[in-house]
């Protein structure tokens, strides 16, 4: 059975269940703003609630509106989009490797594989955690992110400046959230900071959404370059 059906029944609810959801609650919320900038660039409450549907990537729907609002032509806004929704195929990998899901769940799945829900997988330790982190942050962000889009599609510009209301942080937040256990030893603290500061260095720069981008590569770069030989110990004298 699928871990995620007991994101429905609160006394089921794990230390990851929990994680998955609030975290679905302070990133879902920013849906506002996203809905609300989207039809101040001219898109229609059909059109803005298609991107958070099938495109489900705050990142690349933030840049196609972006590139829309600018005066770009649809072909690139899609090619803004495309660009950083390449990280999701990265993602998308990692996650199909620790959950293993199969049949229509692989489908969902590659949906709802974004950035939070394989952040929230990836700091659990046990494997029915992972599973369960992911679903609870996956399926909670796709449900509210789509109905806060509707909510700031619909009130438009009523709802003034997203920064307002503190909604432009909430996301950033929950990443610091999920990062902070993680900084336990003198390697993640050192590839945090350097990330932080080459992504600072690349942000007035590259376009938005890009130096993201850059800091995942440092990042890959670094754990190729420091990576634990993967043959057991003993191995060189014929050990079982």
């Amino acid at each position: 059975m699928p871990a995620f059906p007991a994101v429905l029944r609160p006394a089921t609810w794990t230390p990851a269940v929990r994680m998955g959801l609030s975290i679905a609650a302070a990133t879902g919320l920013y849906g506002v703003s996203f809905g609300a900038l989207a039809v101040a660039a001219g898109l229609s409450v059909g059109q803005s609630m298609a991107l958070s549907l099938l495109m489900f990537t705050g990142g690349s729907q933030f840049a196609f509106i972006g590139v829309v609002a600018g005066g770009g032509v649809p072909s690139a806004a899609l090619g803004a989009a495309t660009l950083l929704g390449v990280r999701n195929a990265v993602y998308g990998m990692q996650i199909n490797h620790m959950l293993r899901p199969r049949g229509w769940r692989r489908w969902l799945a590659a949906q709802v594989t974004i950035d939070e829900s394989t952040a929230t997988a990836a700091a659990q330790e046990e494997s029915a955690e992972q599973r369960r982190g992911f679903w609870a942050a996956g399926l909670g962000i796709f449900v509210l992110w789509n109905l806060f889009t509707l909510l700031g599609a619909v009130l438009g510009d009523a709802l003034g400046d997203p920064r307002r209301w503190g909604l432009d942080g909430a996301a950033v937040a929950a990443f610091l959230g999920l990062l902070w256990p993680r900084l336990a030893a003198r390697e993640p603290v050192a590839l945090a900071v350097l990330s932080g500061a080459v992504t600072a260095l690349a942000l007035p720069m590259l376009p938005p959404g890009l130096p993201i981008l850059v800091a995942a590569a440092l990042g890959a770069a670094w754990g190729w370059a420091v990576r634990a030989p993967t043959a057991p110990a003993g191995a060189e004298e014929g050990a079982p």
